[in-house]
């Protein structure tokens, strides 16, 4: 059975790195954005979104690195999936297709790409969106005592190579749908072609969705410390959209996301995780205002 697509986009797969290439989809025509999926998803969660932004932007929706169906590198190191590297990919892929300049707008895991190609890409991301994360070191710190249990996959494929593909791969759609489920607070906004679609992405793609977790909590927490100390910012525009996870987790989300931008607006929302599908005009309005700042 063939996955969903994005209606109205066209794709292709872009080389980004040695060996490495991108499923893409594009459409719309005007100013660029990149949308980045997160986990347990592909780039089809921007669906709504995408068609919504593309009557007046070019709107780029790739697999990440190790999902959907871009190429998944064996982990050779901590690099290969570092937050780093897949933020590289995509300012190599935004040029690729003709966009030095570019607004980027991420959600969960690919939040964190965005993030990390707003510090390190700072002359190509013009506008930056964030939904429902906070930055990897901050995540870490926030995560304490028994309300840490929530966080229980973070801990798991932080774990040396070996046992969390294995335990992983043993219930695969067990363990993505639980994420499905657990997350939503609109079951309906992930229909079952969408849902059968992600299940099928992850469940072909273990190890390198557990590598990248694995570098979130090594490698990339280091990037983000050196970063800290040396006081680096983000200095673009930037949103923020979250969940009130802080009212559980007992930390200030905007005070943290406040330390790492000098132009920021955060907003909490009472849609489930998955916003961009439960809340998919609220995300599209808060894109369009954030990319009509100077």
């Amino acid at each position: 059975m063939a996955h969903p697509t994005l209606p109205g986009f066209t794709y292709q797969r872009v080389p980004v790195d040695e060996e490495v290439a991108l499923n893409v989809a594009v459409g719309g025509s005007g100013s660029p954005v990149v949308l980045l999926h997160g986990f347990p998803q592909t780039h089809l969660m921007w669906r709504h979104v995408a068609a919504d932004l593309a009557a007046d932007h070019t709107v780029i929706c790739p697999d990440l690195r190790g999902y959907g169906d871009s190429d998944k590198p064996r982990e050779a190191g901590p690099d290969t999936y570092a937050k780093r590297t897949m933020a590289r990919d995509v300012v190599t892929l935004a040029r690729a297709l003709g966009h030095e300049r570019f607004a980027l707008a991420g959600h969960d895991r690919g939040a964190l790409v965005a993030f990390r190609a707003g510090l390190d890409h700072p002359a190509a991301v013009s506008h930056l969106a964030c939904l429902d994360v906070l930055p990897t070191v901050d995540m870490w710190e926030a995560l304490h005592g028994t309300t840490a249990a929530v966080g229980f996959h973070l801990y798991l494929m932080a774990q040396p190579p070996g046992l969390p593909e294995r335990m992983i791969e043993a219930s695969a759609d067990v363990f993505f749908a639980h994420f499905l489920d657990l997350w939503a607070n609109d079951p309906g906004a992930l229909p079952a072609d969408v849902r059968d679609a992600y299940l099928a992405a992850c469940r072909t793609a273990v190890p390198s969705i557990v590598a990248d977790y694995r570098a979130s909590a090594g490698v990339d927490v280091e990037h983000d410390k050196a970063d800290r100390a040396a006081g680096h910012r983000l200095t673009m525009p930037v949103r923020v959209l979250q969940q009130d996870w802080g009212a559980a987790l007992g930390y200030e989300a905007a005070a943290l996301w406040g330390a790492w931008a000098t132009d920021l607006r955060h907003s909490t929302v009472s849609c489930g995780h998955f916003m961009a599908e439960e809340a998919p005009r609220d995300v599209a309005g808060a894109l369009r205002e954030l990319m009509a700042q100077g």
